[in-house]
């Protein structure tokens, strides 16, 4: 019997694997990880926006500018201080405001980093004094780049701007002018009355005008407190006051973040077995109708029994599926291993789950259980099919019911929501195996991957027994109509 079951096995992984589909859906995934970087690389726009600057001569342009680069100097301290804090270099400069991870950084010392080289200066001590395949700081694009202003247009009068800056914003195609985002125009004297103006080649951005309109009110207010008689002194200063704030974050890869980045392989783990389960189910099940059309299928069973034959098609369909998720993982993890970086940076605490042999087990379980779960239903769709058209009847509905709600199963445990629903969801049998594995990463009680497993294997050989009979019972009758109640009947028919 073992032979011929793996007989079987073998012509079904074979006569799949002969097709150029399953070669084409193999070869799917590093096709895209090898055109997608390099796609992304030459289509890829930088989300730098250029802007202009425009002083009316009040010289409040220059605060602006100032603003804008201490904004960015700021956010590339927060960057460098999390990559510090993730690979423990805090000994290289432990004074240093990268190596401080508890507070917002003040202007102070962030025109400091600047003045003192910035990123690229501190990376440099950091790449030097980091262990072996520690991978390089990368600065994060800045989000504004200022652009120097025409001579013409900085010295035109307010009301030539408008027809001056129109060039910038949208140039001609045969021009070798640089395309802007932003045209800031201050007035000589900030007022109410004297409003700054904003040209865009689209949307403006909220954080822009924020930035523009926080450094121009403390100009007007520097102003106020001049004209008022205090001293310039003393107005600069007293519009410069501003709280020491202090936050308190998660380390890098702990918290949400350690969850969402855990979740990251049981999530991708449900996935490809949904994928696999669909292509290989398909693939099984169309020649299950094309044998039995074609009456090659009275031949086989000359030869071996039902049962053999119904083994061995589940045997050689979870082969194949096996092949494409292990071709998957390898072309992954080359991939990342290209890539060094950030990716494998990343893949670390993503591969976390599968540190531990019992979460590990649990998720080879579920796959494997859920993979012959829905093998079955394929399979018997198949030995009732006259034709591909009639499995399609049957194989659409089927494939909505067990693929529609993983959206709501992924949305739910990457937001770490779902509640109730994803309970219920984890003891309906057909979702058992997609619920469970997309769970795994945010934690599940011992009683409940046992309760649930139980429940799978118990639903499994159910399923063995009575479409087992459908399939038996099914093979040989061409011609006969399908319906609930015929399928209801050969369900409860017990002789062969």
């Amino acid at each position: 019997m073992i032979q011929h079951i793996f007989l079987v096995a073998a012509r079904e992984f074979r006569q799949i694997a002969a097709t150029r589909s399953f070669w084409i859906t193999l070869l799917i995934l590093p096709v895209a990880l090898a055109v997608g970087p390099l796609a992304q690389s030459l289509l890829g726009d930088s989300d730098t926006r250029q802007v202009m600057l425009i002083d009316g001569g009040s010289g409040a342009t220059q605060a602006v500018r100032q603003r804008i680069d201490l904004d960015e100097a700021q956010r590339v301290l927060g960057s460098l201080s999390r990559y510090v804090e993730r690979h423990e270099l805090e000994h290289v400069n432990p004074n240093a405001p990268w190596a401080q991870h508890d507070r917002w950084y003040t202007d102070a010392e962030a025109a400091r980093f600047a003045a003192d080289g910035g990123a690229e200066a501190v990376a440099k001590r950091l790449a030097a004094a980091a262990p072996e395949g520690t991978p390089e700081y990368e600065a994060p694009e800045p989000d504004y780049e200022i652009v120097d202003t025409p001579a013409d247009i900085a010295g035109a009068a307010p009301d030539r701007l408008d027809a001056l800056v129109q060039p910038h914003l949208d140039p001609p195609e045969d021009s070798d002018i640089r395309k802007l985002d932003y045209i800031v125009y201050v007035p000589e004297r900030v007022t109410p009355q004297t409003p700054v103006r904003i040209w865009s080649n689209g949307r403006v951005s909220t954080s822009f005008v924020q930035t523009v309109q926080t450094v121009l009110t403390g100009t007007m207010r520097a102003q106020y407190l001049r004209d008022a008689g205090l001293a310039p002194e003393q107005s600069a200063a007293a519009n410069a006051m501003a709280p020491a704030i202090r936050i308190d974050t998660p380390p890098p890869g702990g918290g949400r973040e350690k969850v969402l980045i855990q979740s990251i392989l049981p999530l991708l783990s449900a996935y490809i077995l949904l994928m696999s389960l669909l292509l290989s189910g398909s693939w099984m099940l169309q020649g299950t109708v094309e044998e039995r059309s074609n009456k090659l299928i009275e031949t086989v069973l000359a030869c071996i029994s039902p049962d053999e034959l119904m083994y061995g098609k589940l045997f050689g369909t979870v082969a194949v599926g096996l092949v494409m998720v292990l071709f998957w993982v390898a072309c992954a993890a080359a991939a990342a291993f290209a890539s060094h970086g950030m990716i494998a940076d990343f893949l670390r605490p993503a591969m976390a789950p599968l540190a531990s042999p019992g979460t590990a087990l649990t998720m080879l379980y579920f796959f494997l259980a859920g993979y012959v779960m829905v093998s079955m239903i394929f399979l018997a769709i198949g030995a009732m099919s006259d034709s591909f058209r009639d499995a399609q009847s049957y194989l659409t509905p089927v494939i909505l019911v067990i693929a529609m709600p993983f959206a709501f199963i992924a949305q739910a445990v990457m937001s770490q929501t779902g509640g109730l629903a994803v309970q219920v969801m984890t003891w309906v049998p057909i979702y058992t195996p997609f619920t469970m594995l997309a769970r795994l990463g945010t934690g599940v009680p011992l009683w409940e991957v046992l309760g649930a497993g139980a429940v799978l294997a118990i639903f499994v050989v159910v399923e063995f027994i009575f479409l087992g009979r459908v399939f038996r019972h099914s093979l040989l009758a061409a011609g006969e109509k399908t319906s609930l109640k015929r399928i209801g009947q050969l369900m409860r028919r017990r002789e062969a």
